[in-house]
């Protein structure tokens, strides 16, 4: 069984789109108010957004240190 991709889960906008639909649904079936809906949306909203620009940025340095460090490498050999 191969492993949860994490990073591009958390990143995907279907994803995300997913949990609303899913917990949106949720609260309808048990009679939450629509203006408690539309806070816990607004909210799941947010959060989404601030994790996929946080994973994001740090692939964003993650890739500049190993392009960094691989110049270093090429430089130690000449």
């Amino acid at each position: 069984m191969s492993k949860i991709d994490w990073k591009s889960k958390l990143t995907s906008r279907k994803f995300w789109a997913a949990v609303i639909g899913f917990i949106t649904a949720l609260l309808v079936t048990f009679g939450v108010d629509d203006l408690t809906i539309e806070q816990v949306v607004a909210l799941i909203t947010a959060a989404s957004t601030l994790i996929a620009y946080i994973i994001g940025e740090g692939m964003v340095d993650a890739a500049r240190v190993n392009s960094q460090n691989k110049g270093d490498d090429i430089n130690e050999n000449n």
